[in-house]
């Protein structure tokens, strides 16, 4: 039957010689379509076939097995985002982060959270900030939620100091040892990633510091609890 969907072609195989199987990421999850014909130069499916375009996608939909494209077009052509190495290595990353989630949740919460965040680096904001926010929301779906309301150890919410990635959120001073500090700027901005709304972002007044110190505790907190690991985000992190 014909379906049309909305995402973003995650991946991309070579099949026959003139021909690929796209990977594209939707709100139902990652649907693997036959692209016939979509390596030759003058192929209408050419350029809404290629990795990394986000579109809408018009297939003859096969459940549990390899879908075909009929049609597509360009949503979306990130010329902001193409326009720079770095922005593209940050995309690349938060496009392999969501799809490994989405492996194990199937949830359109997630989608709609990946498009949001490439939509508003798109237009200009911070990538890092934005990578940070997207990361430390799909820690829900992961099953490792950071705890940002009390003592990560005892649960009071008095004289916190720092936030730990051992202890997976708030520390206060009497279940403190000897963790590094992460001073109240950084803790307090980490919980506003948390709890802020992507769509209602307008601008982003943050200091250097704390876009590095909270990129620096989601790096390290990523590789100790989720289990993801991407050749992107070691780049990214080799990198910038």
């Amino acid at each position: 039957m014909l379906k049309t969907i909305e995402g973003v072609v995650v991946s991309t195989t070579p099949f026959s010689e003139n021909s690929k199987i796209i990977n594209i990421l939707t709100k139902d999850g990652i649907i693997s379509v036959m692209s016939k014909g979509s390596k030759k130069v003058n192929s209408p499916l050419r350029i809404i076939s290629n990795k990394l375009t986000y579109g809408e996608y018009t297939i003859y939909y096969n459940k549990d097995k390899l879908s075909t494209l009929k049609e597509g077009s360009v949503i979306n052509e990130f010329k902001h985002i193409h326009s720079e190495l770095s922005l593209i290595s940050y995309f690349t990353y938060i496009t392999e982060l969501s799809s490994q989630v989405m492996k194990e949740n199937t949830f359109e919460e997630i989608y709609n959270l990946y498009i949001k965040t490439i939509l508003k680096i798109e237009n200009g904001f911070n990538p890092i900030v934005m990578m940070n926010i997207l990361e430390i929301k799909l820690l829900d779906y992961l099953g490792v939620t950071l705890s940002l309301n009390g003592c990560a150890k005892c649960g009071s919410d008095k004289d916190i100091i720092t936030i730990d990635p051992d202890a997976g959120g708030y520390l206060c001073k009497n279940c403190y040892t000897n963790e590094v500090i992460y001073d109240e700027k950084v803790r307090k901005m980490l919980r506003m990633y948390y709890l802020v709304d992507i769509d209602s972002i307008k601008e982003l007044k943050i200091t250097d510091y704390v876009i590095d110190a909270i990129n620096h505790f989601m790096t390290v907190y990523y590789d100790r609890y989720t289990g993801i690991y991407t050749h992107s985000k070691k780049f990214l992190n080799e990198k910038y």
